[in-house]
């Protein structure tokens, strides 16, 4: 990939944090945006397309303003969480069938919250149309990594090339997203054992937070579905040491294979694009936490900290990584 040869550290993390609705001149074929709320509420909880809303098909249960670029959700006063959320999935289930979005066509089975300016849960949507509605999702990443007297090496996964999701890059060990009603440490020691075979044990006694990466995401084509898309998201990040005789396994088909990279492989792989871009930070905030990346070696490491840590606009709720 020859125009990515040059890509410094700051390019890696502003390939994730492309998006700034203040100032557009960082993103890439951005389109107009629609502010997606519920009735009662003036929290912004997403963006959603022009073209997501010129093509999906809304029921009654939607309000939709063309002059002020907004889509409310329109439930009764007394309605409830699961009511809202029965309200979207009608809506979501309908498009399904009438092939309107090409996304949900990937439909989980699986929720992901949405949460209010108070930390409570507004409504809980189907994973796949997360990005649809542009809301704030969570993730958790492990890296695992073995000591060596030249430096840490660094366990690698490759998704595999059927994933829906940027089949063929590179990633941390072990990564999922986070659904509803779970908490980020159960989350990561069930992602581990089923991307990597790490042992329950192993996790609870090893693993370490790093923090929460959040960012400002807009997806391209390599992500699955329709470009273009909103996708801010906080990241739970987590690092583990491993004993030199222990390698991870694939254990499920999300991942093909594991490989032991050097902090150089590492760097030349980060600069090439060859990582999925949320994986790709998370091997950075790696190399800050464990002193290789600094102010002193690193010109931009003040913006590449603006870019891992992002202000989001949207209701965001963290908790508690362990």
């Amino acid at each position: 990939m020859a125009s990515n040869q040059t890509r410094g550290i700051l390019d890696v993390v502003r390939a994730c944090d492309n998006y700034s609705p203040q100032n557009s001149s960082h993103s890439s074929g951005a389109e107009s945006k629609y502010a997606f709320k519920v009735n009662g509420s003036d929290a912004l909880l997403g963006y959603i397309t022009q073209s997501t809303v010129e093509r999906v098909q809304w029921s009654d249960s939607w309000s939709i303003d063309h002059n002020e670029q907004s889509v409310t959700l329109i439930t009764p006063a007394t309605a409830t969480t699961e009511d809202r959320s029965m309200a979207v999935e009608k809506t979501l289930k309908e498009n399904r069938q009438l092939a309107t979005v090409s996304l949900l066509q990937n439909w989980r089975n699986e929720t992901f919250p949405v949460y209010g300016p108070e930390g409570h849960v507004i409504l809980n949507i189907e994973r796949c149309a997360s990005a649809l509605f542009g809301i704030v999702t969570y993730g958790v990443q492990l890296i695992c990594y073995v000591r060596h007297e030249e430096g840490p090496r660094l366990w690698i996964g490759k998704r595999s090339p059927r994933k829906q999701t940027y089949p063929d890059m590179l990633d941390t060990t072990a990564a999922g997203g986070l659904g509803s009603g779970i908490l980020p440490f159960d989350a990561l020691i069930s992602e581990a054992y089923e991307e990597a075979s790490l042992p329950e044990a192993t996790v609870r006694a090893k693993a370490k937070p790093m923090s929460e990466l959040t960012y400002f995401h807009m997806r391209g084509s390599t992500a699955g579905g329709e470009s273009g898309l909103f996708q801010p998201e906080v990241e739970y990040t987590y690092a583990m040491e491993l004993n030199k005789d222990f390698v991870p396994r694939p254990r499920d088909s999300e991942v093909e294979s594991f490989q032991l990279f050097t902090i150089d492989e590492a760097l030349h792989s980060l600069k090439e694009g060859e990582f999925k871009p949320n994986s790709a930070i998370v091997i950075v905030e790696f190399l800050i936490q464990q002193g290789i990346l600094t102010r002193e070696s690193e010109p931009d490491y003040d913006m590449i900290l603006t870019h891992l840590h992002r202000k989001l606009e949207f209701p965001v709720l963290i908790q508690p990584s362990r």
